[in-house]
């Protein structure tokens, strides 16, 4: 794969609210989270070989809960014969989870090309109960481009902190990293056509999810042929045409030698830099194309291909046990979502697939004419198609931790499927039983490393055969089959504990690389699906169009080798800086990237060339006379000298090699030519030392015009009142005009433009060959009538004027307006403009927000009023400048708004079932009461007099109720839920002998082999009262709660502290559990409702689709589109 690394850490974003994140496997190099997608893939695809035992690393951080700097590295230490050290991120990478990396500690002085394979483990060690421990173990690939890897969200910030968890003792945390080395052969040698007689694609960036998915479909000959029986004409473009860039990919692939690029099938499908950044989702991705392709080939030779080669049926049925009645409705596929998750293979998860569903009680059907009716519900297929796609749900929505999680089971499939099974125990009546629905495995696509970064690669074998290929990217090997099949099932790999210095288990880790994506092709159709395709299959101007395209790549590729002998020659001439000065550029004389270019052999004599200049320009060889450029100390390009008679006698390379000490491969030189007076060539005046070459300027204020008007020879000793008449008649002016000199000297990073004192010498003036002067009309100068009255100031705006494209914060992607600005204006000159333009009579209301060069979108944190200060500063983006700036129109000045403190609180109304969200916004020495007292203004409460109170929720937990005193400038509402309530009566008048108690949902995790609660849904309080018992308290809580009688009674009651559940029966006594009145850090002792995990699998297969989460970057992610 190849990999691109992303900016560094925009230090707004250590304020940005990222969405909550998963916290189990986050493998991704930790490279500071970024707004927006990562532009990166997580590479963890080396195959698993012999390795040395794992050693370990323990790191003691003391006063850990009062270390302030955003990350924090461990000592270097040395495990496997290799440097390390550990990265931690102690308050998140943004995020509300610890952040653990393992960091190879001398990466910045390796030599080229290094790399080393490693399994390794990161653990925070529980100092009470060992064995609550939280370790994390993986495995990749490191190098140059990924030389950090671990986990951003590693465990929960509020587990860490809490000092009833055991993990920090006296402020102390102990981390500890096990690490297995071996080392890695060179990836880059290997030829793949050589090796396997097959190509790879390269990778834009984060496009490795698209390759497996074209080399799967590629390897599908007839759907190979099929496109290139698509009409396409010689006049379409591939980057507009989706038809004839997939089919260019896919010649490509067929006769190319080298890895092919993917980048105008991206364009063809209306995608920009930004979307081949964005990871998307296989399963999605195959859908849309395959739309898109269906929909191109309607009314051609090859329309109903798709469906021919990858539609099946199935019929969905509600059968009534009562009564005689059946309803059926029948439904098309192109994949089939098999659920991974409590399944051992891919017959397991048919089986659940067709299983049938009983409907009674509360949950009977409507049977027309019937009425509710007890049925039976279910799904059978009536057919199956050729080539059978099945996607496995490894991403799933996790009801507790209320996010996506990747799922990495076990889970087997089989290079043989049989669908006609157990007396077609899948198949609909009315399925045609003549079909025999075996399968052979073709292509197994896999997902490598967890939710929030992860990299595709593809097991397939083309012919069927025995012999399996992995396509990576642009690496494409031979493997054999327990490789494709065994390897990809997922779950645990273990590694025998042979250490005897260790005594502790074997060491174990979770196989992130699992297959995600299954192709059978049915063995009857083999013959007709694996067909051969040749050129004859190819239309005749795409093999005409892509021979071409082939001999000039082959012809670039050649001038590449024979490069040695050939270098540059750039020649400018007079006309070139009448051209460009004024229009093109200002400053210095000349873009040299918009003169003549020769190639020319390094062995030919520099005289030859002369005449090849000759043929170019029209100007005898003998009227010729070159300068060289030099690049001056202040950055300025300028004619610094004369070619010798002796230089001019060499040949072109020995030249270069003598004039150039930066050795590039270009030479520039000036081509000074002589005019006489019919305005034909003439020999050039002989040179002396005292001769100085100056180049000349005309600045017209009123018309803000700067123009090049010509060059003159003059003595050093002699002084500019002497040449005034000349100067003078270069711009058409009288004789006598009285003109203002000036210099300029230099233009980065500022303007430096000094006044000539024409009574001095041009030596006095320490001016030299090449220097630049320009001069205005003394009468001019300070013109009330101009902008701009003399030169430096016109320089000066020149070099700092700004065309800055306007975005409304509401529509990012569309250009509203654009000003012409000055780089030095501060924000207040900024916002004056952009009122105007709109025609606001306020333009302290409009807010600003920066531009994010990599992902072309807002920053996540608007610019603060007056927090930078000039326009140039708005515009950079790193090492990158913008010219685009978001506006948004606020309600109230910005000074003023920057003085206020906004809180999102979530109120829970007293008797409805609903929250609503508000936003509150109060100067920032408010208090709790004061943000209460606005929030009763906006709500309806259930009577006028309610009292309101203020909570902190965080993890489904209450950890606070604030004091109505309670500045509101500390309050943090990023990471932790403001949650506004009515105060219940029955807890303004608790008894002498009552109880306030907090009452949490919980599920239990048998993850990692313990047992662990997970809290979820919304907490609240409860009054318990003296000798209530478990029975007593039930019914209010389902009063409370509104749940049905028979799922409450699905719910068990327990007490929980410090998240052990003790199991309660209906007569014990709830009272004598709780022993502290006091409500505040109570969290860790509560009553607790369990629930068990039955939540139905497939209904959520269209959340699954919807949400492009096999990827890089999930919360990140935009759903995949093809827009053409």
């Amino acid at each position: 794969m190849t990999l691109m690394t992303p900016p560094p850490l925009d230090q707004e974003d250590d304020e940005q609210e990222d969405d909550e994140l998963e916290d189990d496997e986050m493998l991704v190099p930790h490279n500071d989270l970024i707004e927006g997608p990562q532009p990166m893939e997580a590479a963890s695809t080396v195959d698993a070989q012999a390795v040395e035992d794992p050693e370990r690393f323990t790191w003691r951080i003391e006063n850990f809960s009062r270390v302030n700097t955003k990350k924090l590295y461990s000592d270097i230490f040395f495990l496997g014969g290799y440097k390390w050290r550990i990265l931690i991120f102690p308050k998140g990478n943004n995020v509300d989870h610890l952040s653990m990396y393992l960091d190879v500690a001398d990466s910045t002085i390796l030599p080229y090309g290094w790399s080393r394979y490693a399994q390794f483990s990161l653990a925070v060690s529980n100092q009470m109960h060992y064995k609550s421990t939280v370790k994390k173990d993986t495995r990749h690939q490191f190098n140059a481009r990924e030389s950090d890897w671990g986990f951003t969200s590693f465990m929960p910030l509020g587990e860490l902190y809490d000092p009833c968890r055991g993990f920090l003792v006296n402020d102390t945390c102990i981390i500890e990293a096990d690490v297995a080395v071996r080392k890695v052969a060179d990836y880059w040698s290997h030829d793949s056509k050589k090796e396997t007689g097959y190509v790879g694609l390269k990778n834009q960036g984060a496009t490795c999810y698209m390759n497996s998915l074209l080399q799967t479909l590629y390897n599908i000959p007839y759907f190979r042929k099929a496109v290139y029986h698509m009409p396409t004409t010689e006049n379409d473009m591939p980057s507009g045409s989706i038809p004839l860039a997939l089919q260019s990919l896919f010649y490509k692939l067929q006769y190319s030698d080298t890895s092919v690029a993917t980048k105008e099938l991206t364009k063809s499908f209306g995608w920009d830099t930004y979307d081949s950044f964005m990871q998307h989702d296989v399963q999605e991705l195959n859908r849309v194309l395959c739309e898109k392709l269906e929909d191109k080939m309607k009314g051609t030779v090859v329309e109903g291909t798709i469906q021919q080669l990858f539609e099946g049926h199935h019929m969905n049925y509600i059968q009534c046990i009562n009564v005689d009645y059946k309803s059926t409705r029948k439904e098309s596929f192109y994949d089939l979502q098999l659920d991974v998750k409590g399944y051992k293979d891919v017959y397991a998860s048919f089986d659940k697939y067709v299983e049938v569903e009983r409907l009674e009680g509360d949950n009977r059907y409507h049977a027309e004419q019937y009425g509710l009716q007890d049925a039976r519900k279910g799904v059978l297929f009536i057919d199956f198609p050729p080539v059978l796609q099945l996607q496995l749900k490894r991403f799933e929505y996790d009801f507790i931790q209320d996010t996506m999680v990747k799922i990495n089971d076990r889970y087997e499939f089989p290079l043989q499927l049989d669908l006609d099974r157990e007396n077609g125990k899948y198949l609909s009546p009315e399925a045609d039983r003549s079909v025999r629905n075996l399968y052979t495995l073709h292509s197994v696509l896999v997902h490598s490393g967890g939710l929030h970064g992860g990299h595709y690669y593809a097991y397939i074998r083309p012919t069927v055969s025995d012999q399996w290929f992995k396509f990576d990217d642009e690496r494409v090997t031979k493997e054999d089959m327990k490789r494709a099949l065994e390897e990809q099932y997922g779950g645990e790999e273990e590694f025998p504990q042979t250490n005897p210095v260790f005594n502790n288990a074997p060491f174990k880790f979770t196989k992130y690389s699992n297959a995600y994506m299954l192709v059978y092709i049915r063995k009857s159709d083999k013959d007709k699906i694996i067909c051969n395709v040749d050129e004859k299959d190819i239309a005749e101007h795409l093999r005409i169009r892509l021979k071409k395209e082939q001999e000039e790549k082959e012809q670039k590729r050649k001038e590449k080798a024979e490069a040695h002998l050939y270098t540059v020659l750039k020649v400018s001439h007079n006309e070139d800086l009448v051209e460009q000065i004024g229009r093109d550029i200002y400053f210095d004389l000349v873009d040299h990237e918009k003169v003549r270019s020769f190639r020319i052999q390094k062995q030919m004599p520099f005289n030859v060339f002369k005449e090849e200049v000759a043929k170019e320009f029209g100007v005898p060889v003998q009227y010729q006379r070159f300068w060289l450029w030099a690049k001056r100390q202040n950055d300025t390009y300028r004619p610094n000298r004369l070619l010798t008679s002796q230089e001019e006698a060499q040949t072109v390379g020995q030249l270069r090699e003598v004039s150039n000490k930066a050795n590039n491969a270009e030479l520039k030189l000036f081509l000074e030519v002589e005019l006489g007076k019919d305005f034909q060539p003439v020999p050039p005046p002989e040179k002396t030392k005292e001769d100085i070459l100056l180049f000349f300027k005309l600045y017209d204020p009123f018309k803000k015009e700067l123009r090049y008007v010509g060059r003159l020879f003059v003595k050093g000793a002699w002084k500019p009142m002497e040449i005034l008449r000349r100067i003078n008649k270069m711009a058409g002016f009288g004789p006598d005009e009285e003109i203002e000199l000036y210099e300029e000297i230099k233009f980065e990073p500022n303007v430096l433009c000094g006044r000539i004192d024409k009574k001095h010498t041009f030596h006095t003036s320490q001016l030299e060959d090449g220097d630049i002067i320009c001069f205005q009309k003394s009468s001019e100068v300070g013109s009330e009538q101009c902008c701009y009255p003399d030169v430096p100031s016109f320089l000066e705006y020149v070099h700092n004027r700004q065309v800055v494209r306007f975005r409304s914060l509401e529509k990012p992607k569309e250009d509203e307006f654009s000003l012409q600005l000055s780089k030095l204006h501060n924000y207040d000159d900024v916002v004056e403009r952009v009122a105007h333009y709109l025609g606001l009579d306020d333009p302290s209301k409009i807010r600003l927000t920066s531009h994010n060069c990599y992902y072309q979108q807002p920053k996540p944190q608007p610019i603060k009023y007056q927090g930078v200060e000039h326009l140039s500063d708005m515009l950079i983006h790193y090492n990158q400048t913008s010219d685009i700036l978001y506006y948004e129109v606020l309600d109230i000045p910005l000074p003023e708004l920057e003085g206020l403190k906004t809180l999102k609180v979530a109120f829970h109304h007293a008797t409805k079932d609903e929250v609503v969200i508000h936003t509150i916004r109060l100067p920032k020495q408010s208090t709790v009461g004061n943000v209460l007292d606005d929030l009763r203004t906006k709500v309806e409460l259930s009577h006028p007099v309610a009292e309101l109170r203020l909570l902190e929720v965080f993890n489904h937990k209450i950890y606070k109720i604030f004091p109505l005193n309670e500045k509101i400038e500390s309050i943090n509402d990023q990471y932790w839920t403001l949650r506004a309530e009515e105060i219940p009566e029955e807890e303004k008048n608790l008894g002498p002998h009552d109880r306030l108690i907090h009452v949490y949902h919980f599920m239990k995790d048998t993850a990692q082999n313990q047992v662990q609660v997970q809290n979820f849904g919304e907490p609240f309080f409860l009054v318990i009262h003296e000798g209530e018992t478990v029975a007593e308290v039930k019914v209010r809580i389902q009063k409370r709660l509104q749940l049905p009688d028979e799922e409450f009674a699905k719910c068990k009651f327990a007490f929980l502290s410090l998240g052990r559940p003790e199991y309660l029966e209906d007569s014990d006594v709830v009272y004598t559990r709780f022993q502290r009145r006091n409500v505040y850090g109570a969290w860790e002792q509560y009553l607790g409702l369990e629930h068990t995990d039955n939540a139905p699998k497939r209904s959520y297969a269209a959340n699954q689709n919807g949400h492009a989460f096999g990827n890089g970057h999930a919360f990140f992610e935009k759903p995949v589109k093809i827009y053409n």
